[in-house]
């Protein structure tokens, strides 16, 4: 048996050029944004950033070939994906946003559907794409039997048309870049407040210029300073009938598959934020006395520390390529390994972060270094796509209580389950 870690050419390819693209582009984006007051502001100034990385194919690799993407697989996507966020947060999250209002399409969308939503985002346009899922009252019950509660969105079939309204907040990209709408918006609703969820929970497509769609206010978060995370009313929304991706009940299925693409990205993430700070205490470690006789990396405890902090960094990194090439291998119908992943390396890099923080001392929670900038970016990480808590209950802990459930599957690159 071979179990072979080596990238091809073209992965190595593909490694080199996200790191120089990294490097020589989204390394500028925090003295850009550094010094503008809104979230709104910040979001529009990684603009010109986010077109570069739509110069250099990275859009397109979201979308399949038949409609003028590249498909490239999530096992790559993640190598490129770990490169970007390691210099920046933002502009990465915002092509992350798109491929998740994209994904519902990709995977649930008709032909017709395909034809008229995606060949726009493999034009040269920045285009954004948006996944409104979060309710303003949460999205941990999503799922809830209970029709008082979870999706509190609805639309109505008026005619040829949804007539769609709701309140959504966190929707990442909502906004556009100018304010009035992202390109599509893949909404999470209920067709029928009486129905059972099987039976009404749905995805449907809403252009994001189309009229009773706005932008009430933005969060400022803590971390990914310049992502647009707006809260969006929509108010007698009408588009058409057939923007409807699938039928009424297969939304929590769409939900299910939207985030299994995500959820091992985001390790990648992670990995990318963890070297970002790894790699400022480590050259640190090694010029810096804090008015001792030697640098710091001389000392035991700083020298564990660090090799510590890289071997988890390693961990995560291929967990994560697991998980990648899992999702690959069984087109997205995993649903063990990616969450798995999306917990681990999320929750790790808190832990990660805050160890470098303890190697650089009191300096790193300051604005002398970018390490506390990058604890504020991981902050989120356990937080977002569902949360932590929730994936445990709604995707990891269901899936061990079926009675078919065979904990080593996954080991053997099958489907959990």
């Amino acid at each position: 048996m071979t179990i072979d870690f080596d990238l091809s050419p073209d992965q190595a390819a593909l490694q080199k050029t996200a790191r120089a693209f990294a490097d020589e582009r989204l390394s500028l984006v925090e003295g850009v944004i550094a010094t503008l007051p809104t979230p709104e502001a910040r979001f529009a100034a990684i603009e010109p950033f986010y077109q570069d990385m739509v110069h250099a194919g990275f859009l397109k690799a979201l979308l399949p070939v038949e409609y003028g993407g590249t498909a490239m697989p999530s096992l790559d996507f993640a190598l490129a994906a770990e490169e970007l966020t390691r210099a920046d947060i933002n502009v990465p999250s915002a092509l992350l946003g798109t491929g998740l209002g994209l994904q519902p399409i990709i995977h649930f969308g008709t032909a017709d559907q395909k034809a008229r939503f995606l060949p726009p985002f493999a034009g040269s346009e920045p285009l954004l794409a948006a996944w409104a899922f979060t309710e303003t009252a949460g999205g941990a019950n999503f799922d809830n039997a209970d029709a008082s509660a979870g999706v509190q969105t609805f639309a109505r079939l008026d005619g040829d048309e949804w007539v769609i309204n709701g309140d959504k907040h966190f929707t990442t990209n909502g906004s556009g870049w100018d304010g009035n709408g992202a390109a599509l918006i893949s909404v999470l609703c209920r067709t029928d407040p009486t129905l059972p969820l099987n039976e009404s929970m749905a995805v449907i497509v809403v252009p994001g210029d189309t009229p009773g769609v706005a932008v009430e206010s933005y969060i400022d978060t803590m971390g990914h300073r310049a992502t647009a995370s707006p809260r969006i009313t929509f108010t007698d929304v009408r588009v058409p009938a057939a923007n409807i991706i699938g039928k009424p009940g297969d939304g929590i299925e769409i939900v299910r598959k939207t985030f299994n693409w995500t959820s091992s990205i985001i390790g990648a993430a992670c990995v990318g934020r963890m070297r970002a700070a790894f790699d400022f205490a480590f050259a640190f470690a090694k010029s810096d006395r804090r008015s001792g006789p030697v640098p710091i990396i001389d000392y035991q405890n700083v020298g564990y520390m660090l090799v510590d902090i890289k071997t988890r960094i390693e961990a995560a990194r291929y967990f994560t390529w697991k998980a990648c090439d899992l999702y690959d291998k069984t087109g997205g119908a995993d649903e063990e390994l990616g969450h798995m992943v999306k917990i681990y390396a999320s929750e790790l890099a808190v832990q990660v972060v805050y160890d470098t923080m303890r190697v650089v001392g009191v300096n790193s929670y300051g604005d002398q270094t970018p390490i506390a900038g990058i604890m504020e970016d991981v902050l989120c990480f356990p937080l977002y796509d569902g949360g932590n808590m929730g994936v445990r209950r709604r995707q990891l802990h269901a899936l061990m209580k079926r009675p078919d459930y065979d904990p080593m599957l996954s080991a053997a690159g099958i489907v959990g389950g």
